[in-house]
């Protein structure tokens, strides 16, 4: 999870993870063009996100497409998040019952 959580510490490939969510699939090349980085750097990020499995690479002839994989993120969501989540929603729940409550008094 550490690798994880280092690959996500940095803007540059949380916006890697984001277009890739957007369109799925893309070649270097393609990743490349939106972004005001060089080639090089793009690759050293790709390199992490894999080494963390949150991206995918299949190679389609000379092509090397690379995809999303959202699973490492929803175990983060399921085992760090989801807890703080559920707190809050059963404030929520509390308060909708006290509010209802107060109002038929």
């Amino acid at each position: 999870m550490d690798k994880i959580f280092k690959a996500l510490a940095d803007s540059s490939r949380r916006q890697l993870l984001d277009q890739l969510y957007k369109n799925n699939g893309q070649t270097l090349k393609e990743l490349c063009h939106d972004l005001d980085m060089s080639r090089q750097a793009v690759t050293k990020h790709l390199v992490l996100l894999e080494e963390a499995n949150l991206v995918v690479v299949i190679r389609n002839g000379r092509e090397k497409l690379h995809y999303l994989n959202a699973t490492p993120i929803g175990e983060i969501y399921q085992r760090w998040i989801r807890k703080y989540d559920h707190h809050h929603i059963e404030m929520l729940s509390e308060l909708k019952n006290k509010l209802e409550e107060d109002k038929f008094k």
